[in-house]
């Protein structure tokens, strides 16, 4: 498995169960890719056909990651946020393309599809030199920089 930067545009999401019975609900996305994560914005109001077009960047230095998760949230004020749903995404392919163009993928909850988020990928690896320390050239000049004269 490489190591580099995995960057996520979190684009949008849409169908998703509304689980605010009076309002719109208030979604979040809590996006995990081992032990390291991140949280969208509050999309506040925006229901069940939310807009986040944020960037993350996630560091993958380690031979384990196989895939980033995404959790959807709806934030509920003075009560606990309900789970919305997840979606789970290989990151194999990506390993092998480089980027992935915005892409739906399923947001599950209880084994029963929930609507569906949509998500760009890039990853740069990470290129390792022979040593990791910097090369520096040594100059023993030519024969135009030499001091001896006929």
């Amino acid at each position: 498995m490489p190591q580099g930067t995995l960057e996520v545009l979190l684009v949008s999401a849409k169908g998703l169960e509304n689980t605010d019975y009076l309002n719109d609900m208030d979604p979040y996305v809590i996006l995990i890719c081992r032990t390291q994560e991140q949280k969208s914005s509050v999309a506040s109001g925006k229901g069940t056909e939310p807009d986040w077009n944020e960037n993350f960047v996630f560091t993958i230095s380690d031979d384990v990651v196989s895939e980033l998760t995404l959790k959807i949230m709806d934030s509920d004020a003075g009560t606990g946020d309900d789970f919305v749903g997840e979606a789970n995404i290989s990151l194999e392919p990506l390993f092998m393309e480089g980027s992935l163009p915005p892409t739906a993928y399923n947001v599950v909850k209880d084994e029963e599809f929930r609507g569906e988020i949509r998500v760009a990928l890039t990853f740069t690896p990470v290129v390792h030199g022979g040593r990791d320390l910097p090369v520096e050239e040594e100059s023993y000049g030519g024969w135009k920089e030499s001091a001896y004269r006929e």
